[in-house]
């Protein structure tokens, strides 16, 4: 009875205990679910309040974006004599008086009479050469010609015999005929063999190699001992005194091109070197030499339309520094000055050039396009789109839009 008695009073107390962890582990729950809720609160409201002040604060940047009056440069459309000028990556002159002095018969080269850069005139001796078989063909035909004229003597005399027996009656005409004729044909075989001593020597006077024409002596390509055949290149002349190129142009950068026009050449790079090593003449300015070319056709005629034109200019080299071969970063510009409305390149909106931005009445720039024309690496020729006294912008309008308020500075130069 004892024992069951103490095993009851140990269950209640177990039993108690339990109780009374169940009634901490829910006190501690309902706090922490509470505690979790709070803090739920909390974040979303912080969202919410940042969110808030980031639209705030975007309005606020937006209304002093549209209030705000940005500084920028402009200059004005303005009438002014300006030389286009053309901007070339590359051009390749040429000479149209270059030509090679060639062997005309075969032999063997014994003189020359000429150096590398030696000035020539077309009919100058330049080589002599030997051909060993034309002198003996000389003396051949030389003794033919004997021959034949032998024999035409004695047919000759036969000949007029024979007219002196038909006269006579003394012989038919059939004979006579007979006679005739080979009276002819010795007539005609001294008259072949003149002609062949007369190629002969045409062969002989060949081995003298003349110049061509007029110029310098700019490759030596064979030296006396050397055998050739006919048609081997010995030498090389040319006249670089005019040199010539063509160049395909938009149309709207040489509207106020025409033929006979000059421009003026200016090379940028440092480096003239030659090709061919000519010589150089008096006057010359070396790398700070500036050339005047001239316009000598435009194809198509300005006059038809067209998108691109080929133009071909020519060169007063007179100097002697340019030679036939390719220069780079050349620019051309047109002596003769041209009246025109105008806008600094800086003005220009993309590589198009048919864009600017322009000063409104109410202070905000509006983008406006326009024609163009030529230009003088400073100036740009506007053909439609602007009005004299229009205020164009200069400064960078990058990220910039129609109705952006600006401050306009104007540039000095205005």
């Amino acid at each position: 009875m004892h024992n069951i008695y103490y095993v009851k009073e140990i269950f209640d107390k177990n039993f108690y205990c339990m109780i009374l962890d169940y009634e901490v582990i829910f006190f501690m729950k309902k706090y922490f679910y509470i505690g979790l809720v709070i803090i739920l609160l909390l974040s979303i409201s912080i969202i919410f309040y940042g969110a808030y002040l980031n639209s705030r604060g975007e309005n606020i940047i937006a209304n002093r974006m549209d209030n705000r009056h940005i500084a920028l440069k402009g200059q004005v459309a303005t009438t002014r004599n300006i030389q286009p000028v053309l901007n070339m990556d590359t051009i390749k002159l040429y000479s149209d008086k270059m030509a090679d002095a060639v062997a005309l018969i075969d032999g063997t080269i014994t003189n020359a009479y000429v150096k590398r850069n030696s000035t020539v005139q077309a009919g100058d001796l330049m080589f002599s050469l030997v051909n060993e078989e034309i002198p003996l063909k000389i003396s051949q035909a030389d003794s033919d010609i004997s021959k034949a004229n032998v024999e035409l003597k004695r047919s000759k005399n036969t000949y007029e015999r024979y007219n002196q027996l038909m006269s006579m009656n003394a012989t038919s005409a059939e004979k006579l005929d007979e006679v005739e004729a080979a009276y002819n044909a010795a007539i005609a075989n001294v008259e072949n063999l003149r002609m062949q001593k007369e190629q002969l020597l045409i062969q002989q006077s060949r081995q003298n190699i003349l110049a061509p024409i007029d110029g310098e002596v700019l490759l030596l390509y064979r030296q006396p001992g050397s055998y050739v055949t006919m048609g081997t290149p010995i030498a090389l002349i040319g006249d670089f005194s005019k040199l010539y190129f063509s160049q395909t142009i938009n149309d709207a950068d040489i509207s106020r091109f025409s033929i006979n026009d000059e421009i003026e050449l200016i090379f940028q790079e440092n480096d003239l070197q030659k090709a061919y090593d000519t010589d150089y003449a008096v006057g010359n300015l070396g790398n700070q030499q500036r050339f005047i070319a001239r316009i000598l056709d435009i194809t198509p005629n300005l006059n038809e339309p067209a998108s691109m034109r080929k133009i071909l200019f020519e060169i007063d080299n007179s100097v002697h520094i340019l030679e036939p071969q390719s220069y780079r970063n050349v620019t051309l510009q047109i002596k003769q000055n041209f009246t025109c409305l105008t806008v600094p390149l800086t003005a220009m909106l993309n590589q198009e050039q048919n864009s600017v931005f322009v000063l409104n009445e109410d202070n905000t720039i509006q983008r406006r396009e326009v024609v163009t024309g030529v230009n003088d690496g400073k100036y740009i020729e506007i053909i439609s789109g602007l009005s004299e006294g229009d205020i164009v912008i200069t400064s960078d309008t990058n990220g910039l839009k129609d109705g952006t308020k600006v401050d306009i500075t104007m540039d000095n130069e205005e």
